[in-house]
């Protein structure tokens, strides 16, 4: 399928249309991450939404927390913080 790169204000759109979109399985509003690769082409990524569960079942639960962390224990106030 052939598409044109379009003028739009001050920067280049290129319209996708409705069936790519739908096969793709993503639309308006989407985030995606745009790569280029050596040979000249263009890699569009949809960027992925984590959940909480996602972030901490790549936790290491055994981990030893950082060293600076003890310092917020004995911290003093710097603002109206409440405490």
């Amino acid at each position: 399928m052939e598409v044109v790169l379009k003028k739009m204000g001050n920067s280049t759109a290129l319209v996708v249309p409705p069936p790519v979109l739908k096969d793709l399985g993503i639309g308006v509003g989407q985030h995606l991450r745009l790569d280029t690769t050596a040979d000249g082409r263009i890699v569009l990524t949809p960027k992925r939404k984590y959940t909480l569960a996602d972030m901490i079942a790549q936790c290491d639960a055994r981990a030893q927390p950082p060293a600076d962390l003890r310092l917020w224990d004995v911290a003093r106030l710097a603002g109206k913080e409440v405490w």
